[in-house]
């Protein structure tokens, strides 16, 4: 099942949206407040890098998707630039991603 399940670029760019969504606000909203105010700074050594690495697979998703869904280049923009605004991937999910056809039409 994971097979398959990952073979489909719309489900691989919604599963990768939403936890590089998620490590965000996380990283946001409880990383940095506890390591400012609450002086724990392996808070963030931790999720950090963790985000880090999911945000390299969003950006390279969307430029998958881009290719295999042949996006104007609005789009592809909007999907990439969601990514630097929290909470950005979810509102990408909801205007592009969860629209897109479960495979890319063949040529």
């Amino acid at each position: 099942m994971t097979d398959t399940l990952f073979n489909s670029p719309k489900i691989r760019l919604r599963v990768v949206g939403l936890a590089e969504g998620v490590s965000y606000l996380l990283l946001l909203f409880i990383g940095v407040p506890l390591k400012r105010l609450g002086g724990h700074p392996e808070v963030v050594q931790l999720i950090g890098p963790i985000h880090g690495l999911l945000f390299l697979f969003y950006v390279l998703t969307v430029i998958q998707a881009k290719t295999e869904y042949e996006w104007p280049l609005g789009k592809t923009l909007l999907a990439l630039v969601a990514s630097i605004v929290p909470g950005g991937t979810f509102y990408a999910d909801h205007k592009i991603f969860r629209h897109l056809p479960g495979r890319p039409t063949p040529q």
